[in-house]
């Protein structure tokens, strides 16, 4: 099956005061219509920024911002602004936010809000997608009526499902979730998770799953990649991460969450994630690395395949390591 998006070196950057940010720093994958990616690693690494990179929800202090970005066999960073915002935004890759309560406008009713992406990027007459917009909110398990309400008379797992039902109305090919079931109890994140495993069967949707929660990630993943400090380090199958993890960050990140089914001793990550505006020379996570050499301090790790489709940006798999 061939890819549906296909992201080749992309590169953010921001400008700030102390210098410029290297949020998302030379990052490549693919994902096949109807495969979930998960997208993990330490706050700060670049997984926010990635998602917005490929939604273009940039601010307006961006230093460098190119690469490719292939959706459905087009290339995305030819196409100028307002051709993005209106072919491809929401359209073809839509957005779940982190925090559905700051995603929604407090003074607007909720059925106008999931409505709104139809009438801006379908031009969609407004009676239709209100009631396309009902019909939505049936699908994501809320009732109807609660179109007519403001998001203050709806439960945090409510507006988490009004955000997916207003990700969803335009039918895009690609949906981002950053974070979805963030700030939720495990009863309504299992729920959202379930919501989200039905819409991907029923509809060959294809997902960008970013989160802290490794466990809850393999609940969703075909593919699992790793970011740390602005860099992909890892990208693999979920199987392969899950089981068999091969970069020393990834490795580390597995040792850290606890198992029912075995007993094992839980380790941490020593040290903290470096400054993106002055990263360490050589592969960056060396400061933090129980394996690091002379090479891994001065010259940075190439992306090596250690079998097929298992990438691992480290010394240790380059040059016979």
């Amino acid at each position: 099956m061939s890819s549906i998006l296909t992201v080749k070196d992309l590169r953010l950057y921001y400008t700030t005061r102390k210098g410029v940010v290297k949020a998302v720093d030379g990052v490549s994958f693919d994902i096949r219509r109807g495969e979930t990616l998960a997208v993990v690693g330490e706050s700060g690494c670049g997984k926010t920024s990635l998602a917005r990179a490929l939604i273009r929800l940039l601010p307006r202090n961006i230093h460098t911002f190119d690469g490719s970005v292939v959706l459905d066999n087009r290339e995305l960073m030819k196409l100028s602004e307002e051709e993005f915002r209106r072919q491809v935004q929401w359209s073809k890759i839509s957005m779940v936010f982190q925090g559905a309560q700051n995603s929604l406008n407090p003074v607007l009713r909720v059925g106008f809000q999931i409505a709104e992406p139809l009438v801006i990027h379908k031009g969609v007459p407004r009676e239709e997608a209100l009631a396309e917009a009902r019909k939505y909110l049936r699908m994501v398990g809320v009732h109807e009526s609660f179109a007519d309400r403001y998001p203050f008379e709806l439960s945090g797992g409510m507006k988490q499902r009004a955000i997916i039902a207003m990700a969803l109305i335009t039918r895009p090919y690609v949906m981002i979730l950053d974070e979805p079931t963030s700030a939720l109890d495990v009863i309504t994140q299992a729920n959202i998770m379930n919501l989200l495993k039905s819409i991907k069967d029923e509809w060959g949707v294809s997902y960008i799953f970013i989160t802290h929660d490794i466990a809850l990630s393999s609940e969703l993943a075909d593919k699992v990649m790793v970011m740390y400090a602005g860099h992909m380090v890892e990208l693999t199958t979920s199987e392969e991460f899950y089981t068999n993890p091969q970069h020393p960050y990834s490795q580390k990140l597995m040792a850290s969450v606890p198992s029912l089914r075995a007993d094992k001793k839980l380790e941490f990550i020593p040290g903290a994630p470096p400054s993106l505006i002055s990263p360490p020379p050589g592969c960056r996570f060396h400061p933090r690395c129980p394996y690091v050499m002379d090479v891994c301090r001065s010259e940075e790790p190439p992306n090596v395949e250690v079998k097929p489709g298992h990438v691992v940006k480290c010394w240790l798999y380059a040059k016979g390591g």
